[in-house]
């Protein structure tokens, strides 16, 4: 039994497959780093339709295949797919479903329209990546959670997957970034997310305003520690966040660091 700590991404973007803020590039070099300095590490995104399957040599994981995720009344097949990441001995397993990630674009279409099924795709990434690392049988030390579709795993930790012995004695962190959008999610949201009896209905107050600022609000709030992503970060989320008591919290240090910090965070906070 290997004594590496192990350290799960879960992101929205990772260079260099998706490329929507600066942050993607931060999550390449960490999850490098972090697997140099012999940390144990897996990473987890979803394989929208933007991601090139051939130029990036994407290729299903039968093994993980049958994974059906329920949300509402309803089940999804997921499907796992995986890739070696470029200038590394590591892979990064990519959450597919054709009815959510199968279109060519990301969370807008060609007329810049807002996809009215954003919430219930943030949903089923969530919970399909919990499921994804039961499959795995690899219990995590850390959890580092990057990108507002993210944002419910670390209430999911605590709640829905709280007894769980996968997910027992990990440890979340969550970056909190900038906003980048200014729509709403989909009205059902709320309660959708409530993926079981687990989650309480005062559990997901933090989240109900269902935009970008309460989603990030609500990931900050259920991780054990917090990670200032950006120097675009609202004043007040910042001040607001800075002063959470039980938090490890990481200031933003530059987007030229060389991550010593986080890997300092990662030692730290693992049990």
């Amino acid at each position: 039994m290997s004594n590496k700590k192990r350290i799960l991404f879960i992101s929205t973007e990772m260079s260099p497959y998706l490329e929507l803020t600066e942050y993607a590039e931060i999550i390449n070099k960490l999850a490098i780093k972090s697997n140099d300095s012999g940390l144990e590490v897996r990473c987890i995104m979803p394989r929208f339709g933007v991601i090139n399957e051939r130029r990036h040599r994407l290729h299903e994981v039968v093994r993980l295949s049958g994974i059906n995720v329920s949300v509402g009344n309803d089940d999804y097949p997921l499907q796992i797919k995986v890739a070696s990441l470029p200038n590394a001995r590591l892979q990064v397993y990519f959450l597919d479903n054709d009815e959510f990630f199968k279109r060519k674009f990301v969370f807008h279409d060609e007329e810049e329209k807002w996809f009215d099924d954003n919430g219930l795709r943030t949903i089923f990434f969530c919970k399909g990546a919990l499921e994804t690392v039961k499959k795995f049988g690899w219990p995590p030390d850390v959890i580092h959670c990057s990108g507002w579709m993210t944002s419910l795993i670390p209430l999911y930790i605590k709640t829905a997957y709280k007894k769980d012995p996968v997910f027992t004695n990990s440890k979340v962190l969550y970056s909190l970034a900038p906003n980048t959008f200014e729509e709403k999610l989909d009205k059902d949201f709320i309660s959708l997310a409530a993926i079981n009896s687990n989650v309480k209905p005062k559990d997901l107050e933090i989240f109900k305003a269902a935009d970008n600022s309460a989603l990030s609000k609500g990931g900050a709030s259920y991780a054990d520690g917090i990670i200032f992503a950006s120097d675009g970060i609202d004043k007040k989320t910042v001040a607001e966040f800075s002063k959470s008591k039980g938090k490890k919290i990481l200031p933003f240090k530059g987007w030229d660091t060389d991550l010593t910090e986080y890997l300092e965070l990662y030692n730290e906070i693992a049990p």
